[in-house]
């Protein structure tokens, strides 16, 4: 029987410095380590929002917490965060620049009428945060539905295959309308994109149920992983309803990966290994099946937990290797080959023993002791860059062993590392342990058990701590109508869930809510499991033990600043004269000074988002034949792709209820009159195609305008005005400015260059010869997708050196250039009708399914708080969700329903 040597870790506060005076290594290790958290503080965010899914026209309601990673208390380091809405195919259809307050934000997004049904996710980080990976920003997948094209609910299923190397995809779509009847023996335009290049396209029609079959293949399966299905429904003469449906993956196949546990499989140490199956799709699946050596010989079950992940307990034996046999859902059966077994090395393992300690044990075999007995190896213990714990010991015979006392331990993830006497990491495990004294209890209770409807809530709530003294806390509430917005609460994103699990864990994780949703035995050893199969992320010790950091290229920052760079000649325009004045959002002239790298920045601003510049450089010599290139703030590239397993291909029929009920909350609202941005469309009619411009800004797609002029027509224009004249019927230009007859006496049309909305009196101030093309847009349905903006008609000008989404533009003018640059977004009030008052409108129906939301929850210093509003017309079960943390980064949420009859 093998013996372990015992040895207890203690606490870093009583021995550590001591312990760090004999060991040079280690102390140049521990310097490291607290540099890097000193110089390199990280933040996490958590953004609350008021439902978990959304149609078109709807408003996203949101509260950003901002926090530092190593304390969970609220950031004092940025004043800025962003929050960027970036579609499926990575592109960000909207950003954000929000000021923070003490670590708090809030604010909203309008999801336009123009976006497509489909997968969204809202990103947010700050300046700070770009210096790191973007694994670190917060993300949030979520489906939003089209009430335009909600008359077609579509249902798709896929069937795998393979055949001659290729993948071959069978999707079955069933079309039906909002009361379920289906479209029967409609034709079916189809386009098929994989990995963003048309593969096939044809035509099919549907059978007496709805239901159309399309066969897709893929001819490149070691490459294209993933597609888009997209399908136009003729649901009546000249009328084609458009369909976007994600093809996820192009195979079902399931791959299982082996962790074991510490990092390595040893000859002659019994450990655990960790494994997890996980479909094309992204999601885990469930199997089970059994682990034999290359004898046959069966040495351990399989059978998987939750999300496809398990462990099974093994004892390695030399000069063998070994598989897994494992079984799937379908009886299908398939051999995966386990990790190599080292013939030598050293494991650290980790069980839980309850509330009150922990198992640790350091393994090795004869083969290692051998050349390693008597030295010195030490175990570090550390969370969110905080030491807990640290030990040394001599290696024995066989390793060592310790009960370690958890009552100092933190609430999240624990980093647990051996190292060897030189301090290099040797091996590794990821605990997660849970406090009660770091959460914030939450106490939500309304005034009643039942209400009516429209009638008046009140409520009360209490935070305190666990030892029930009560506690200032900055809190958000969201009230849903949960027959209108049914949640499944595993797939939540909560404040515990992201701040306390995901925000540090490398890799995609399904449901991490299921982990801290209604927690019992069961689910403590799934999150155990979980945490065997992902990676660490926050840093590695290799980095710190070399004193290799990350560069620092981006300041937090504090306030909104407008900065660039001024050369002649690609040379730097050394002690240059800037001059800054705003175009439009307010008037104020500001000067600066280039530095010797040509460079310049003025701080300290506050504009809102709708601010234009214009910005003059000149040589010290007042040449004005420069070059200036603005800095973009937190435009940050999307490299991280959608996580498969949160893509949903069935929009609209997952969330047929929310839709249907938000087109008849828009219905009535149009009716009587509180909408007046854009004219919803019951059907998309295909009218005539056009070619893509190339370069183009018009957020309808580039030739999608009235009249659209090319580049041939403007080369012997001495300038745009004169060119324009004349092009559009009821189009004039006085004073340089563009006016239409239908909006005669009114402002004039809105110009904009490359991207950017420019003054109207910008028109002669660019070269005929720098324009590719010219899209001009009269007032109606084409200029709505502009708001306010395009009342006036709409002109975009794509210049030659031009393209999308620039945030500033060179008018070719010398040592002149126009800016506009993501201010302050304004926020909004979320509206709840007063039906007590007599001046609220109250004969119009009521379909809210977001019933309230308020971001700015505040306990006093007795711990208490009151919020009051009014249901709407919805009856059945309400769902209140309040979530927040106090000063010292405890974390709480509280869910409570009640009725409405």
């Amino acid at each position: 029987m093998r013996k372990f040597h015992f040895l207890f870790l203690l606490f870093i506060a009583s021995i550590f410095v001591a312990f760090v005076a004999q060991d040079d290594k280690l102390k140049q290790v521990m310097a490291n380590f607290n540099k890097f958290h000193t110089s390199h503080t990280q933040e996490k965010i958590y953004l609350h929002t008021d439902k978990p899914y959304y149609a078109t026209g709807d408003q996203i309601w949101f509260k950003a917490y901002v926090v530092d990673a190593q304390t969970m208390r609220p950031s004092a380091l940025s004043k800025i965060m962003y929050v960027d809405l970036i579609n499926q195919k990575n592109q960000v259809k909207k950003t954000l620049r929000l000021p923070l307050t003490a670590g708090f934000g809030w604010g909203n997004i309008e999801l336009a009428d123009s976006l497509k049904e489909g997968n969204y996710r809202l990103r947010a980080y700050t300046n700070w945060m770009r210096n790191f990976d973007e694994a670190f920003f917060y993300n949030q997948t979520f489906k939003v539905g089209d009430i335009r094209s909600s008359q077609v609910i579509t249902q798709t299923n896929y069937e795998f295959s393979k055949a001659d190397g290729k993948e071959l995809v069978v999707a079955k779509i069933n079309f039906k309308n909002v009361d379920g009847f289906p479209y029967a023996n409609r034709e079916v335009e189809y386009t098929v994109e994989l990995d963003g290049r048309q593969t096939e396209r044809g035509k099919a029609n549907t059978d007496d149920k709805g239901n159309v079959i399309i066969n897709i293949t893929n001819n490149k399966p070691e490459i294209i992983k993933s597609g888009m299905l997209s399908t136009a429904l003729k649901i009546s003469e000249g009328t084609l309803v458009n369909k976007f449906i994600p093809i996820i993956s192009t195979s079902n196949q399931i791959d299982v990966q082996f962790f074991p546990e510490g990092g390595d499989m040893i000859t002659q140490v019994r450990s655990r290994v960790a494994f997890k199956a996980v479909g094309s799709d992204g999601l885990g699946k469930a199997i089970k099946g059994y682990v034999q050596d290359n004898n046959g010989k069966r040495i351990a079950n399989i059978t998987s937990r939750y999300a496809g992940m398990g462990y099974f307990s093994i004892y390695p034996e030399a000069n063998l290797t070994y598989e897994a046999v494992v079984t799937f859902d379908d009886g299908s059966e398939k051999k995966f080959p386990l990790p190599a077994v080292k013939p030598e090395g050293i494991v650290l393992s980790a069980i839980d023993r309850g509330q009150d300690s922990l198992l640790l044990r350091v393994q090795t075999n004869d083969a290692y002791s051998s050349t390693h007995l008597g030295k010195n190896f030490t175990v570090v213990a550390q969370s969110s860059g905080n030491i807990i714990y640290s030990a040394v010991a001599k290696l024995s015979k066989n390793g060592f062993a310790a009960y370690i006392p958890k009552v100092q331990f933190p609430t999240g993830i624990i980093q647990l590392t051996l190292f060897n006497d030189q301090m290099q990491p040797l091996s590794e495990r990821l605990i997660f342990h849970a406090h009660t004294k770091d959460f914030l209890n939450i106490e939500v209770k309304p005034d009643k058990e039942v209400y009516t409807k429209r009638g008046k809530v009140n409520i009360a709530v209490t935070a305190k701590t666990n030892e029930n003294n009560p506690m200032v806390s900055s809190l958000s509430m969201s009230v849903i109508d949960e027959g209108k917005v049914p949640v499944k609460p595993e797939e939540e994103h909560t404040i515990l869930s992201e701040l306390l699990l995901k925000s540090d864990l490398k890799g995609h994780i399904e449901n991490p809510n299921y982990y801290f949703h209604e927690v019992d035995d069961k689910k403590k050893g799934d999150l155990d499991v979980l945490l065997m199969t992902q990676g660490w992320r926050r840093f590695n010790w290799q980095n710190l033990i070399t004193n290799t950091l990350p560069s620092l290229a981006f300041k937090p920052e504090k306030t909104l600043s407008i900065a660039g760079t001024v050369t002649n000649n690609k040379k730097p325009v050394v002690n240059g004269n800037i001059t800054v004045f705003s175009s439009s959002g307010g008037t104020f002239i500001i000067q600066a000074k280039t530095d010797e790298a040509g460079k310049f920045e003025i701080d300290s601003l506050l504009f809102p988002d709708s601010t234009k510049f214009v910005v003059q450089a000149r040589t010290i010599k007042d040449r004005k034949f420069v070059e200036i290139v603005m800095d973009e703030f937190g435009k940050h590239p999307v490299q991280t792709p959608f996580a498969k397993s949160e893509l949903s291909a069935n929009i609209n029929s997952s969330m047929a209820a929310y839709i249907k009920n938000s087109k008849s909350q828009y219905e009535e609202l149009l009716k009587n009159g509180l909408i007046t941005r854009s004219i919803m469309l019951d059907e998309i009619s295909v009218i005539e195609k056009r070619e893509k411009l190339q370069n183009s800004s018009n957020l309808n797609g580039g030739g999608n305008a009235d009249r659209v002029i090319t580049a041939e027509e403007l080369q012997n224009a001495p300038n745009l005005e004169f060119a324009l004249q004349g092009k559009v019927a009821g189009m004039m230009i006085q004073n340089g400015e563009i006016f239409f007859m239908r909006n005669m006496g009114g402002p004039p049309a809105q110009i904009i260059l490359d991207g950017i909305f420019v003054e109207a009196d910008f028109l002669n101030t660019i070269a005929p010869q720098d324009v590719e093309s010219i899209e001009i847009m009269k007032p109606g349905a084409l200029t709505s997708i502009y708001g306010s903006r395009g009342g006036s008609g709409v002109i975009v000008i794509n210049t030659k050196r031009g393209g999308g989404n620039y945030t500033s533009t060179n008018t070719y003018t010398p040592g002149l250039i126009a800016y506009q640059p993501i201010g302050f977004t304004a926020m909004k009030q979320f509206y709840v009708p007063a039906y007590d008052k007599a001046e609220t409108k109250k004969d119009m129906a009521d379909f809210r399914s977001t019933i309230y939301w308020n971001p700015t929850v505040i306990t006093d210093t007795t711990g208490n708080a009151k919020v009051n509003y009014f249901n709407a017309d919805g009856t059945g079960t309400y769902r209140v969700v309040v979530e927040g943390l106090d000063i010292y980064g405890r974390l709480g949420r509280k869910v409570i329903r009640y009725k409405v009859n």
